[in-house]
């Protein structure tokens, strides 16, 4: 029996490695059955070469729970290891035996070893009072050895009985981590980090994984249904995709993946997180946004590369060209695959548009290279007609319309086609075409646009009197006199207290409101991107809110208000004129709806009145 103390590289290593090592304690079972699957796959490696002899029969790992004993154990038939492997790659931290195989056997099919560091076996002490270690080599005439430490920098090894080839690694439970010896906890711990692992793995006789998930196959051997059973392996609660994206790259970089482009019926259906980052098959992290671009959040699927470099405990990415790489080819990857079907499909695109705009706006938002492409592609929806619009589209269609007197295209657009509906009629009565921009992102995605497309500009179908929609049209004939306007704007003005309003009256066609509320349209956009960003919200949501009312001086209601001799009756109805129109804005709310609703019934009851005094 061999007696010593571990070689480690740095003082006091074993107290960093049980405290500080992995955020996560689970993460322990991972690194040691990845070890595993490395000791197995570097088995078969060495039978497809000759230098492992007879039959390797078959290769699993097993996981075994013993409540009483509290202990756990994780068992390969791998390559094993000899007393001088077991001094040499354990008792040496940090030495790492999966580096020295992968130079030696460097583009041999089976060498994709996981480990790269050294430590992921030490991972066992961070839940663990002791550690056996039974092994025995591939190695013809090899003995059989155990291992042993209790987490100090002493260690035991010895000779011992063992008949199969592999290792058996015991943790002996300790008393703060007891948790570990519950078998619904274990079976979550395997179903989240090693439901996809290359070697089977069993769990109280039940294999737990599936060893060859879609992403690992050719494209060419996937079909609809294949594609279609994975994501509900994935996510078995969720609606069919929309569509997928198989990333298959082994040069300049290894990727390899699924991307689904899921349903989303609302927009405050977006969830991100969804991606899972996956290293040869052993699940890592599914916080990816260093490796996928931001707007791209919003897919779901699998990644898996052996190219990303990791720290020591898998779980955070470092600072490496290879991310970078990755992330401008799957941004690339979306991008074609979505063109491919505007182009192929433009039908079936627009139908899932409600859906797909938010990728799409997203995208354009925070990646330019990513909107070059996405230009040709995005589509805007007519509110009243089932047609779309590309930029382009939507630029012929209105080129004699809606373009202002700096030559800028104007496009309209609704945020909520049954509010602003008299609003969207009076602009189709001109000939403008309305486009529909309701979703969570559309308020900032208006504004980034207007700087990145040249000579365009947004504005609300009720961000002003239609006739000012495109340009301002100041000399409007009114039929009113002066002293008419003037006493009009009076009592307008004075009828509305509550808001920051503007007054003025102007002549628009008979047949329009009688009064029109229109907030400018920066101010608009600023509350509503406040509703949605608590950065903005201290300042601009704080601010009152700005109301233009237009009375249309040629509308015939005016000539009765007019004349009303009965100033309570005249001022009644002006301030009922007011908040129709600021009910249309939205702005008129709790006490002024009352009061609104009782003053309607009152000028109701009043009008029969004097209809049935003319009558007698």
């Amino acid at each position: 029996m061999q007696k010593g103390q571990i070689r480690v590289h740095t003082e006091n290593i074993f107290p960093i490695i049980k405290k500080f090592l992995y955020s996560d304690h689970d993460i322990f079972l991972r690194e040691l059955i990845a070890n595993a699957v490395d000791a197995t796959r570097k088995l078969k490696t060495l039978s497809s070469t000759g230098e492992a002899k007879g039959e390797i029969g078959e290769l699993r790992i097993d996981i075994a729970l013993d409540e009483q004993a509290k202990t756990l154990t994780i068992t390969d038939r791998g390559i094993g290891m000899t007393a001088e492997e077991v001094d040499k790659y354990i008792n040496q931290v940090a030495f790492s035996s999966a580096e020295e195989f992968l130079e030696k056997y460097k583009g041999k099919e089976e060498a994709n070893i996981i480990g790269h560091f050294g430590l992921g076996f030490y991972s066992a002490f961070m839940v663990s009072e002791r550690v056996e270690i039974f092994t025995k080599s591939y190695r013809d005439g090899s003995k059989g050895v155990r291992w042993e430490c209790d987490g100090s920098p002493e260690y035991i090894i010895e000779e011992t009985e063992k008949e199969a080839r592999g290792t058996s690694i015991v943790l002996h439970i300790n008393k703060e981590s007891e948790e570990f010896l519950d078998a619904d906890r274990i079976s979550g711990i395997l179903e989240k980090f090693c439901r996809f692992l290359p070697v089977p793995i069993y769990f109280r006789d039940k294999q737990i994984n599936n060893t060859s998930p879609a992403w690992i196959r050719k494209p060419s051997e996937l079909n609809k249904e294949d594609y279609e059973a994975f994501y509900k392996e994935l996510y078995p609660y969720n609606e069919t995709p929309l569509f997928w994206i198989h990333l298959n790259v082994d040069y300049p970089f290894n990727l390899t993946g699924i991307l689904y482009f899921p349903k989303i019926k609302q927009s405050y259906e977006i969830q991100k997180d969804k991606i899972q980052l996956y290293s040869n098959q052993v699940f890592v992290t599914d916080e990816v946004k260093e490796i996928v671009p931001e707007f791209l959040m919003l897919l779901q699927g699998v990644i898996d590369s052996p190219d990303i470099p990791l720290n020591v405990s898998r779980s955070y990415l470092q600072g490496d060209p290879n991310v970078k790489k990755i992330n401008n080819h799957i941004t690339k990857k979306v991008a074609d695959k979505l063109d491919e079907i505007f182009r192929n499909d433009r039908k079936g695109f627009e139908e899932k548009w409600e859906s797909l705009g938010l990728f799409v706006k997203y995208g354009m938002m925070t990646d330019d290279k990513f909107r070059e492409k996405a230009d040709h592609f995005h589509i805007m929806q007519d509110v009243s007609e089932d047609k779309f619009y590309t930029l382009e589209e939507y630029r012929l269609a209105t080129e004699a319309l809606q373009k202002n007197k700096d030559g800028k295209l104007v496009i309209l657009y609704t945020t909520d086609k049954v509010q602003q509906d008299s609003y969207i009629k009076a602009a189709e009565a001109r000939g403008y075409k309305i486009v529909r921009l309701d979703t969570i992102v559309d308020a900032s995605f208006i504004n980034q646009m207007e700087m990145k497309w040249e000579n365009v500009h947004f504005a609300r179908v009720d961000a002003d009197i239609t006739d000012n929609l495109i340009d301002k049209h100041e000399n409007s004939e009114c039929v009113l006199s002066e002293t008419d306007k003037t006493t009009l704007k009076d009592l307008f003005t004075s009828q509305v207290r509550e808001l920051h309003v503007t007054v003025e009256v102007k002549g628009l066609s008979p047949d329009s409101a009688p009064v029109v509320a229109t907030r400018p349209e920066f101010m608009r956009r600023m509350k509503d991107m406040a509703a949605l960003s608590g950065s903005m919200g201290s300042f601009y949501g704080s601010m009152p809110d700005e109301v233009t009312l237009t009375v249309n001086g040629n509308h015939p209601v005016y000539n009765s208000i007019l004349q009303d001799g009965d100033q309570q009756h005249k001022e009644k109805q002006v301030h009922n004129l007011a908040d129709l129109a600021l009910l249309s804005q939205g702005l008129l709310k709790g006490n002024g709806i009352t009061a609104f609703i009782n003053r309607s019934v009152e000028l109701m009851q009043g009008n029969k009145v004097v209809s049935n005094l003319e009558n007698a």
